[in-house]
């Protein structure tokens, strides 16, 4: 996987933190977390536990993630807290199943900076990038 070559105006001058729920992803999560570092080497990469039944937390800890736990079963939950407890400039949120493409990251920090945005989504489904798009699916699509 080759580094980006990005703007590097939101590297020092921006807290960056990547923010990854998780519920039993041991066996993705070391990919997400060394995909992610080293597109954003800055960057705290915070992996929350939600009740996983497997290394999830062990996995990402060995990996270079900061981890954390939320007791408190269901995706929404593990969100609310981690946006409570982490302070950054720019949050990057992706799941912990390796469904988001690292590569893309420094071109959405960088339009999320250059064009003044609150927020950019990109779309995480391999699915809709490989079929012809619902009107949904094109209004969540960004062009990165």
């Amino acid at each position: 996987m080759a580094k980006l070559t990005v703007s590097t105006s939101f590297s020092s001058a921006y807290r960056l933190a990547v923010l990854v729920p998780c519920r039993n992803e041991a066996l993705t999560i070391t990919q997400v977390v060394t995909d992610f570092r080293q597109q954003l080497p800055n960057a705290a990469i915070y992996v929350y536990d939600n009740c996983s039944t497997d290394d999830t937390a062990t996995v990402a800890q060995q990996a270079g993630a900061i981890v954390r736990y939320e007791k408190q079963p269901g995706k929404g939950n593990v969100i609310r807290r981690m946006f409570a407890d982490i302070e950054a400039d720019i949050y990057i949120l992706v799941d912990g199943d390796n469904t988001y493409e690292a590569e893309a990251v420094g071109r959405l920090i960088d339009r999320l900076i250059n064009e003044q945005l609150d927020m950019v989504v990109g779309a995480g489904d391999r699915r809709l990038r490989t079929r012809r798009p619902t009107v949904l699916a094109t209004a969540v699509v960004t062009n990165y």
